[in-house]
């Protein structure tokens, strides 16, 4: 029975003796149930815990194991009422005087075990905020860290920024040529467009890629060629030349392979080895009409101090004034020595040919795209 049903006699609650049958518990129960029932006092709050009450008085009676414990503790309590009442007054304050203190004690070690157990919540809730507080400055530390880590990274970059050169590209000294046969009817073969550009700087003459069109059995009208200098100068200086009669390129359109220009004359302009012009600005001159090459003063200076062009007809002086990139300052890193006919030169070989047949695609479909 629950702790309301011990505080509540359910013999007093059904207002039955201790020897009332099952019958008169059922009647006696339907009897008052029906008085405090929840439907027929809805205004009364205490109908519900009424209700509830004689419920479970009817459950204990009608079972017989609960009701003969029952029956038994409610003989005991009568007998120690009885006992006491035979006490005298002196006896039956010692006996209070008892219960009391008993009482006292029983609440005294409840309270100080509820005191013990705040006292642990404090602990580990203080526990707790130390944990946090230090995972905290834990990630205050490694935030500061990495902080002043990449401010580092930035300033040996801000520090080598203009220093280091930038990677060369694959296409970065190849030169897309257009032309017409009409203007030049000799540029027929790889050989005779190599004689041309052979002044502005060696060329890698076996790696030459011609397309004429419209392709045979019509006949040609115009030419289309990727070429590859073996240095970068002669690269710049014919896209420099280009559209200039002076140099030999009148009518012919000198461009970078890739279309754009590349990183490392960018950087070399930056660094001041090379006047400020761009390729755009060449073909802003071409369509104004022949001039020279858009070279800054300070190149221009330079180029009149260098000695003079050799008399086996190169007239190209750009050669002779690119910087040389050994002369630059070294990297803050180790030294890499030139490698020689290895794997990985077999490699760069194999796919700057691939990526000159790529180009030599796109300018064939380009072209047959046109001539439809």
């Amino acid at each position: 029975m629950s702790t309301a049903e011990e505080e509540v006699n359910p013999y007093e609650l059904l207002g039955l003796p201790t020897e009332a049958t099952e019958q008169e518990i059922k009647t006696a129960y339907r009897q008052r149930s029906l008085k405090v029932h929840p439907d027929r006092n809805r205004g009364n709050p205490d109908a519900a815990r009424k209700f509830h009450e004689l419920h479970q008085a009817q459950e204990l009676l009608l079972d017989p194991l609960r009701r003969m414990a029952l029956d038994a503790k409610i003989r005991l309590k009568e007998a120690k009422q009885a006992r006491f009442a035979s006490y005298d007054a002196k006896r039956k304050g010692l006996v209070e005087e008892l219960e009391e203190r008993e009482r006292t004690l029983k609440k005294a070690r409840v309270e100080k075990e509820a005191e013990k157990k705040e006292r642990f919540r404090e602990n580990e809730r203080i526990m707790e905020e130390g944990r946090r507080l230090r995972e905290e400055r834990e990630r205050d530390l490694q935030r500061k860290e990495r902080e002043r880590e990449e401010l580092a990274k930035k300033a040996q970059r801000a520090a080598n920024d203009g220093i280091d050169p930038p990677s060369p590209g694959l296409l970065d000294t190849t030169v897309r040529v257009k032309y017409t046969l009409a203007a030049h009817p000799t540029l027929t073969e790889a050989g005779s467009l190599g004689k041309l550009l052979t002044p502005f700087g060696p060329l890698d003459e076996s790696s030459i890629v011609l397309s004429l069109k419209p392709a045979p059995p019509k006949k040609p009208k115009r030419g289309t060629a990727l070429v590859p200098f073996k240095q970068i100068g002669g690269a710049f200086a014919a896209v420099c030349a280009s559209g200039k009669a002076q140099n030999g390129l009148g009518d012919i359109e000198v461009d970078w392979a890739e279309g754009k220009e590349p990183e490392l004359i960018g950087w070399l302009k930056k660094m001041g080895q090379l006047g400020g012009g761009s390729n755009s600005a060449n073909k802003g001159d071409r369509e104004a009409g022949p001039g020279p090459a858009p070279i800054s003063s300070d190149y221009t200076s330079r180029a009149a101090a260098a000695p003079p062009p050799s008399s086996d007809g190169s007239f190209s002086s750009f050669p002779s004034t690119f910087p040389d990139l050994n002369s630059l300052p070294p990297k803050p890193t180790a030294p890499i020595d030139v490698p020689g006919l290895d794997y990985e030169s077999l490699t760069l070989m194999r796919m700057r040919q691939a990526e000159r047949e790529r180009l030599e695609r796109e300018i064939r479909e380009q072209e047959a795209q046109e001539a439809l």
